[in-house]
């Protein structure tokens, strides 16, 4: 082998850039919006003939992680600016120059490349509704420019999951998963008026638009907490029409007192646990309901 075949010193290798991207995207969030995808999936299944289709399962994964990863991928990018000029984010890989912008974008339109091909296998209307989840995606990261609220956008982008997971099963409309993609949203959105509280001094300075920026730490917390009211009620509306057991109002219960826990660890001026109530208590909630759930559908006679 000669010397050219070597990487040049300082040079990532393949491996090393692909690592880094995962990083950028934060991969391992994808337990956040993916456990919600599966109990809309699951219960098209058990309504459609009362099996799993692993075929259809394995799509909505690729789907759900394909479009996620471009979503972030894209925020990260376009955010990077904004990024620089925060202390807590000026660290990140895209502002230090660990990963590229070409790379992130190469990795970004993979992504989207997976993401459709996965919604094409699926069935025409998941295809042909694939391009419209993919513009709140994107227009989420420009949403800190022109509005207090993006929030709101993101949550619009995180409602499209389990109402995209039920279309890619049954290939029909359901307005039990649009409660149940409300629920996610309002659920998310609501976690992430939480984390905003930690850069309000930086997007005041910089003229980040957030509702805690615009409102103040108190208000935001406020409005979280009567945000995951509001999801716990959608949650309750979704196991009313899809007819749930005992298991799903039992999950409910573990997701009320997460909540009560979460929001518990919070002060307007203490934020010193926020990381506690946003990833561990959160990550934590899309689990156990998933679990419960599965659990549920699985006496009421889902064949697994």
């Amino acid at each position: 082998m000669t010397s050219a075949a070597l990487p040049a010193p300082g040079t990532p290798s393949e491996h090393g850039r692909i690592k880094a991207f995962l990083r950028v995207v934060m991969i391992e969030h994808s337990v956040f919006a993916l456990p919600f995808a599966y109990i809309a999936a699951f219960t098209a299944m058990f309504e459609t003939n009362g099996h799993l289709h692993y075929r259809e399962l394995l799509l909505v994964t690729v789907a759900m992680v394909g479009l996620r990863t471009f979503a972030m991928a894209c925020n990260r990018i376009i955010d990077r600016e904004i990024d620089a000029r925060n202390p807590r984010t000026a660290t990140r890989e895209l502002v230090t120059g660990v990963v590229s912008v070409r790379t992130a974008w190469v990795g970004a339109l993979v992504a989207l490349l997976c993401y459709l091909v996965a919604a094409a296998l699926l069935n025409p209307l998941c295809l042909a509704l694939a391009p419209l989840a993919v513009v709140p995606m994107v227009v989420y990261p420009y949403g800190k420019r022109f509005t207090d609220v993006p929030h709101a956008i993101l949550g619009v982008a995180q409602a499209i999951g389990p109402i995209g997971a039920w279309l890619a099963v049954t290939g029909e409309w359901s307005w039990k998963a649009v409660v149940l993609g409300l629920a996610v949203g309002t659920w998310i959105g609501g976690f992430d008026l939480i984390f905003g509280c930690q850069d309000v001094a930086a997007d005041r300075a910089h003229g980040v638009k957030s509702v805690p920026a615009k409102w103040g730490i108190a208000n935001a917390l406020n409005a979280s907490k009567i945000t995951h009211v509001v999801t716990t009620l959608l949650f309750v509306w979704f196991g009313a029409l899809v007819g749930a057991g005992f298991f799903w109002w039992l999950g409910l219960l573990v997701v009320a007192a997460a909540f009560v826990y979460e929001h518990s660890l919070l002060k307007p001026d203490d934020l010193s646990k926020l990381n506690r109530a946003f990833f561990t208590t959160n990550g934590f909630i899309g689990i156990a309901l998933f679990c419960c759930a599965l659990l549920d559908l699985s006496v009421r006679g889902l064949g697994l």
